[in-house]
């Protein structure tokens, strides 16, 4: 049967529903689907309106989403122990569920819940965002090691796209209705979720030859459908600003060919399974010589001698916590959460994301302050939503471009995103007229950038062995640095500003802040707290500086030879199982089984 027909097949169909490249589609499709808790400058009026709030409780509210969103140490245990599958599906759980009572409490179905009740809401909903994060997140790295930075870029790239893909389709099913897009973002997700669930996993990952490059071209495949389907969103956002009766009907259409954008990387996906299959006939037509060769004695004693100098739990883990490996190799959850290393990535993460932070989820009222009209302060969102890809991807695939060519360290790239964010600070303290366009595309950018700058430089710096635990605690410190600025420093300023214009009364509900004091000085100190993450993060550059002018993938370039070994058939790997299992015998110097040509 010719590779033609064997595309028309269930077996086929099978094969690229199990492949490492489906994998990275239905991660792409989740991570699109997690972004909701981005969006929360578009209902946060409704909160404020329906539910009586003043500005620094719906910060209140803001700052438990972003607790929600960022603390997935719970997801990363998780992982640690149980299936992907069972990940996500926690995940879909808590999605609905949080979100589903806000919209109740939005809708007046039931009774207004206190603030403390409505900020658990919060929390359990956009927590499952580090649910998804981490299930597909963590094996799409642990499937591609060597491209890390690439996959990391692209999947939180879909992720800052989320929220403009959010506006459009809430746009086309509901309408112009911030109510209904509540009860979207508790829906769909889950029904996403749930979608994927089988699919994502983590497969034993091939070590090539030396001399072999790895397959990084359905990647930039990927990228430039995302390039595609953010140039779209762009478009659109401009067409719907420009044309004042965009209807309901056009809102539908649009969303439509959105959906079949966001669809066309399965046809990447097809494409290398159809070229896998016609290279595995040809290779069965003409069969290479295959040299197995018996694993070293030596090396086999010296991973027993490894096994058993390990030492038991007691003092001999308390010791062996400030005893860490070099970098690169593979940290324990503690000997990693007490390095120096850990500890700068916690500051920068307060520091700098704390207050990018703040400057998203305050931009409507930013916007409202400064007198731009409602539907400005729509495309500020989808703005910063855009360059938030935009800043993600590019952080990705450029950091790992300058990594490989130049050796340009990624800490030394985190410190150069830092630094360009107080620009976009300083335009939203001085209220510059028409500089808001400016400020929403830096700060979307500087935010987008961090994350798969920081989530890269654990999974280099402390291997990856634990690294779903890991990466989520590097995320945890963001909620410190949210809550500081935007609730005890924003919010209150805020208030008191809009106090003093009403002549003493407490600004509740319509009742709003006008003019560029209202963040003024509020902006100008976390520019101050940005600059000083700056001058921490070079600590991370210095130290690091001679551990990225070497190869830091060199452990995943030469594939060692063994005993050919017909047990493992591509099925999921467990969490705590990682490529030293692979390297004790279950791979061939050259295997040509048709799972492994992918």
């Amino acid at each position: 049967m010719g590779a033609a027909a064997v595309m028309c097949t269930p077996a086929f169909a099978s094969r690229v529903m199990r492949s490492r490249w489906y994998v990275v589609f239905a991660s792409m499709v989740v991570m699109a689907a997690s972004g909701s808790t981005y969006i929360f400058a578009l209902y946060s009026k409704e909160l404020r309106s329906t539910l009586g709030y003043n500005q620094q409780t719906l910060n209140t509210l803001s700052f438990f989403k972003d607790l929600g969103t960022n603390v997935g140490v719970v997801s990363g245990l998780v992982q640690q122990v149980a299936p992907t599958w069972a990940v996500l599906l926690i995940g879909a759980g808590m999605n609905l569920a949080g979100y589903l009572m806000v919209y109740l409490a939005l809708t007046e179905r039931t009774a207004a819940p206190p603030v403390w009740l409505m900020s658990i809401y919060m929390c359990v909903g956009a927590n499952a965002l580090t649910f998804s994060n981490t299930g597909a997140l963590v094996s799409c790295v642990k499937n591609s090691p060597e491209s890390r930075g690439i996959v990391i870029g692209l999947l939180k790239g879909f992720v800052g796209l989320s929220g403009a893909i959010y506006t459009q389709l809430y746009l086309a099913i509901y309408g112009d209705d911030a109510k209904s897009l509540v009860l979207l973002i508790a829906w769909l997700p889950a029904a996403v979720y749930i979608f994927f669930v089988h699919t994502i996993r983590v497969l034993p990952y091939r070590r090539r030859a030396e001399g072999d490059e790895p397959n990084t071209k359905p990647f930039f495949c990927f990228l430039y459908i995302s390039i595609a389907l953010a140039t779209y969103l762009l478009v659109m956002i401009v067409v719907q600003k420009q044309v004042p009766t965009f209807s309901h009907a056009a809102y539908a259409v649009g969303a439509t060919v959105l959906l079949l954008i966001l669809f066309l990387p399965l046809g990447v996906v097809i494409k290398e399974e159809y070229q896998a299959v016609s290279q595995l006939e040809e290779s069965l037509q003409h069969p290479p010589a295959i040299a197995v060769e018996e694993p070293k004695t030596s090396s086999a004693k010296d991973d027993d001698h490894h096994d058993e100098t390990k030492p038991s739990c007691g003092f001999g883990c308390f010791t062996s916590m400030f005893k860490p490996p070099a970098l690169g190799e593979d940290f324990s959850i503690m000997q990693a959460l007490v390095s120096v290393e850990m500890l700068v990535l916690f500051v920068v993460s307060v520091f700098g994301i704390g207050g990018t932070l703040t400057a998203i989820d305050n931009m409507a009222q930013i916007g409202q302050s400064l007198g731009y009209p409602a539907k400005s302060i729509n495309t500020f969102v989808s703005l910063i939503s855009i360059w938030n890809y935009a800043g993600r991807v590019g952080a990705g695939y450029m950091s790992e471009f300058f990594l490989a060519r130049y050796r340009f360290p990624r800490p030394l790239a985190l410190t150069v995103v830092l630094l360009l964010s107080c620009v976009g600070h300083l335009f939203i303290a001085f209220g510059v007229p028409q500089s808001l366009y400016a400020a929403s595309v830096i700060i979307g950018f500087c935010f987008g950038a961090q994350w798969p700058l920081l989530f890269s430089i654990i999974s280099e710096v402390f291997g990856l062995k634990y690294y779903s635990t890991l990466f989520n605690f590097g995320s945890a410190a963001s909620p410190i640095g949210a809550y500081v600025l935007n609730v005890r420093i924003a919010g209150r300023m805020y208030d008191a500003e809009a106090a003093r214009q009403h002549g003493g009364v407490a600004a509740v509900g319509d009742k709003v802040c006008k003019g560029v004091q209202c963040f003024k000085h509020a902006f100008l100190i976390i520019t101050g707290v940005t600059l000083a993450g700056v001058l921490v993060s070079l600590v991370l550059v210095w130290r690091t500086r001679n551990f990225y002018k070497g190869d830091i993938y060199a452990r995943f370039k030469v594939a060692p030879a063994t005993v050919v070994d017909g047990s493992n058939d591509g099925r999921e790997m467990g969490g705590s199982r990682d490529e030293e299992e692979v390297k004790k015998g279950k791979n061939k110097k050259q295997e040509v089984n048709e799972e492994e040509i992918q």
